[in-house]
């Protein structure tokens, strides 16, 4: 990819590690506490919603619910999921660390996710790479689509030129959104129409940058 970066905005799930094994577990933990959820949550749905804001995720999942329904539901699973993510963790994709030590020599390293708050600081406990990352935000602690959290850590961080990586669509639009260049990371989730680069495994990345 023949462009001056001096940063990296990451996506978490599908990017950086897949935890959908963990997140079923505790959509399934949820479901035993209430009356109104009938259909079974599979492994493969979690997957095909990871990355959306969690509106949208609750409506595809449950669109039989009422919207009290939905939104009692949608904090029970919240807590559930937590509690998953920080007792087991997902599975880190291959040479994350070293990558994420390579790519820090080099660049600034942030993340920007759909995720509840707590959700990355349980990923960085349990893949030790906290120490690679200037910072993060997420769709629960600002209540804002992914395009306006990565304008918001660009202009927090005073970033010139940042990438952003993803592997949905939804990543995509939102690297579009701030004018940055998208690398995809296609061992991901999603697909999209476009992208700079684009990417096999996260290791490529020590090639690509």
């Amino acid at each position: 990819m023949q462009l001056e970066l001096d940063s990296l905005i990451f996506d978490l799930d599908g990017t950086l590690w897949d935890a959908s094994a963990t997140v079923t577990q505790g959509f399934r933990q949820a479901r035993q506490r209430v009356s109104y959820v009938h259909s079974d949550i599979t492994e493969e749905a979690v997957q095909a919603v990871t990355g959306q804001p969690y509106p949208v995720v609750y409506e595809r999942l449950f669109p039989y619910l009422t919207a009290e329904q939905r939104e009692e539901f949608r904090h029970i699973c919240a807590r559930e999921e937590l509690l998953s993510a920080r007792q087991q963790g997902g599975q880190p994709y291959p040479q994350l660390r070293p990558t994420l030590e390579y790519l820090a020599g080099k660049y600034r390293l942030f993340i920007v996710s759909n995720c509840q708050q707590g959700y990355i600081e349980a990923f960085l406990a349990h893949t030790q790479t906290g120490r690679y990352l200037e910072g993060h935000t997420c769709f629960g602690a600002r209540q804002q689509p992914k395009a306006d959290n990565i304008g918001a850590v660009i202009r927090h961080f005073g970033l010139g030129s940042p990438a952003y990586v993803g592997d949905t669509e939804g990543d995509y639009l939102a690297a579009r959104a701030n004018d940055m260049p998208f690398v995809f990371a296609a061992y991901g989730f999603g697909e999209v129409p476009a992208y700079e680069a684009r990417i096999e495994q996260l290791s490529d990345l020590q090639q690509l940058l």
